[in-house]
């Protein structure tokens, strides 16, 4: 199908944003709704990136997924939250999850837990413990794991 010059001219926008950085299709639909791009159009021309993969949402989550557990110390949950919260469908999520090595999880959950414990500053074993486990919880992590790693750190 052909595409009309307003068409076009959306298309070559996003597929040089998309070159930038990886974009996932809500991204890319936020984006030309920002550009005054009708839903119609916006269609055309996500389905024309979708096929010319400048946009793939399993790509889009697996780089996501691995990003934000490497540099922002995120666990699983918090990641899947924020990847559900870009519309990927639950599969898109839970293949992205199986990406993050478990050992390298554990290991990454027991160094946050270690750092914090040393900025801790309170006296109380049980204040201390708590303080611990909402930090984590906070990160995104497992409460099974969270339990398992305090105990581990702090004995």
């Amino acid at each position: 199908m052909e595409m009309t010059s307003r068409q076009s001219e959306a298309f070559y926008r996003a597929a040089a944003l998309c070159s930038r950085a990886e974009k996932c299709s809500a991204d890319v639909l936020t984006k030309l709704s920002q550009w005054g791009v009708d839903e119609m159009d916006a269609g055309v021309v996500l389905k024309q990136l979708i096929e010319e993969k400048y946009v793939d949402d399993e790509r889009f989550a697996r780089s996501f997924a691995k990003d934000k557990f490497r540099f922002n110390k995120w666990g699983k949950i918090k990641i899947a939250y924020q990847l559900h919260a870009k519309r990927m469908n639950s599969n898109t999520v839970d293949l992205s999850m199986n990406g993050i090595d478990d050992e390298a999880y554990w290991e990454m959950l027991i160094e946050i837990i270690t750092e914090k414990n040393k900025s801790v500053k309170v006296p109380n074993p049980y204040d201390r413990k708590a303080k611990l486990i909402r930090f984590a919880q906070a990160r995104g992590f497992e409460m099974d794991l969270i339990y398992r790693a305090v105990e581990e750190v702090l004995t």
